[in-house]
């Protein structure tokens, strides 16, 4: 992996996590897919060598993971 990919995915992380600091009044539900997207993309990013597509495919199917891990208690 070379410098920039390495930083890419660092910055990402560190997006991630201050943007999930601003998510406290979310359901659980949100959370999870919203924790679901981020680590979805930055293991798309991971897997296809940074390519755009590879991260929005795994933000995208990270977010449906997250969204069906836990159902909404009604």
């Amino acid at each position: 992996m070379n410098p920039l990919q390495r930083y890419a995915i660092n910055a990402a992380a560190a997006v991630l996590l201050i943007s999930l600091a601003a998510c406290a009044d979310l359901s659980t539900r949100e959370r999870n897919t919203a924790i679901g997207a981020g680590v979805g993309a930055v293991a798309g990013s991971v897997l296809t060598g940074g390519s755009t597509s590879g991260i929005l495919g795994g933000a995208a199917v990270g977010g449906i993971i997250g969204n069906q891990m836990e159902k909404d208690k009604k």
